[in-house]
C-alpha cells in the first residue's frame, strides 16, 4: 500500500509552534551574530544509525517556513529502511535561514524515524502471521496525526485517532456501568450506527458476555498465549480480536502465533527512542 502524505494544514501548526518556541522573540541571534546575510551553504542530510525514515514533509516544512528561498532535494522518500550513512536528502540556501531552521526539522524527522524505526521491527517480528501492529491514544500531546503517521510508515496501522471516532469500553466504563453487558449496551443506544464499538475484557467470562451482546471488536488485555488462543477459538471470526498489554519485539511473535487480528501497542509512540540523522556542512 501507498503511503500517503499528511496534508499540508495538519503539519504546519506543529512545525509553527516548535519554530516559534526556538525563536522566542528576538530569532537567531548565533547566526545572525556570525554569518553575513548573504552567505548560502549545501548540506547534507544523513543517517547515523539504521531505521525507517518518516517525518520528511514535517523537516522540510521546518527549512521553507524560516525562508522559502531554501532548497530541499529529497533522495528517499517516507517509509523507506536507511543504512548508517546513507543520505536523505541535500539542503542548500541561505546559511542564516538554514541553521535556524535545523534543530526544528532534524527534531522532527528523527523523532518520527524512531517511531516509524521500533514499529517496522514488530511488524517483522509478525510477518508470517495474521496480525497487524496497530499504535494507540499514547501519544505526544499536539504531535497525535504526525506519529499515528510515522507507525504507517513503518508499516503498522492506526487505532482510533481520539475520543469521537470510535467507542472503546474500558475497565473503568465497566466498572461505573457495572458490567461489559450494560456497558455495551448502553454504547448501542448512545452512538450512531456507523460507529463501531470495543470492550476491553480481562477474563473469558467478560468475553462471553461482550460476544453475546455483539460488541464489534474485543480487545484482549494482558491475557497469556493459551488464553488467547482460547479467545480467539471462541469468538471464531464473529469480532476483531486485539492484543494488548506488554508487547515487545520478543513477546510479539508468540502473541500474533495465538491468531489475534491485532497488536495493540502502546510504546511505539510514547516511547520510541529517536533515531539520530545528522546535517553535515558540504
Amino acid at each position: 500500500m501507498t503511503l500517503a502524505s499528511l496534508p499540508r494544514l495538519v503539519i504546519e501548526p506543529a512545525v509553527r509552534t516548535a519554530l516559534s518556541e526556538d525563536l522566542g522573540l528576538a530569532g537567531d541571534i548565533t547566526s545572525a551574530a556570525v554569518i553575513t546575510a548573504d552567505h548560502r551553504s549545501r548540506f547534507v542530510m544523513a543517517a547515523r544509525n539504521p531505521g525507517v525514515i518518516a517525518g520528511l514533509d514535517a523537516a522540510e516544512l521546518a527549512f521553507l517556513l524560516v525562508d522559502p528561498a531554501i532548497s530541499v532535494t529529497r533522495h528517499i522518500e517516507d517509509g523507506t529502511p536507511v543504512k548508517a550513512g546513507d543520505v536523505i536528502a541535500t539542503i542548500e540556501g541561505p546559511s542564516r535561514a538554514l541553521l535556524t531552521g535545523e534543530r526544528t526539522a532534524l527534531n522532527f524527522l528523527g523523532h518520527l524515524s524512531g517511531v516509524a524505526t521500533v514499529t517496522n521491527d514488530i511488524v517483522k517480528t509478525v510477518a508470517g502471521t495474521r496480525a497487524s501492529v496497530v499504535c494507540t491514544r499514547k501519544t505526544t500531546p499536539g504531535l497525535r496525526a504526525l506519529e499515528k503517521y510515522a507507525v504507517r510508515a513503518g508499516g503498522g496501522m492506526n487505532h482510533r485517532f481520539a475520543l469521537h471516532d470510535a467507542v472503546l469500553i474500558k475497565d473503568n466504563h465497566v466498572a461505573i456501568a457495572g458490567s461489559v453487558g450494560e456497558a455495551i449496551r448502553r454504547a448501542k443506544t448512545g452512538v450512531g450506527h456507523m460507529v463501531k464499538i470495543e470492550v476491553e475484557v480481562d477474563t473469558l467470562d467478560q468475553l462471553r458476555e461482550a460476544m453475546e451482546i455483539g460488541a464489534d471488536a474485543v480487545l484482549l488485555d494482558n491475557m497469556t498465549p493459551d488464553e488467547l488462543k482460547e479467545a480467539v477459538a471462541f469468538v471464531d471470526g464473529r469480532a476483531i480480536t486485539e492484543a494488548s498489554g506488554g508487547i515487545t519485539p520478543a513477546t510479539a511473535a508468540g502473541v500474533a502465533a495465538s491468531g489475534v487480528d491485532l497488536l495493540s501497542v502502546g510504546w511505539i509512540t510514547h516511547s520510541a527512542p529517536t533515531l539520530d540523522i545528522g546535517l553535515d556542512f558540504e
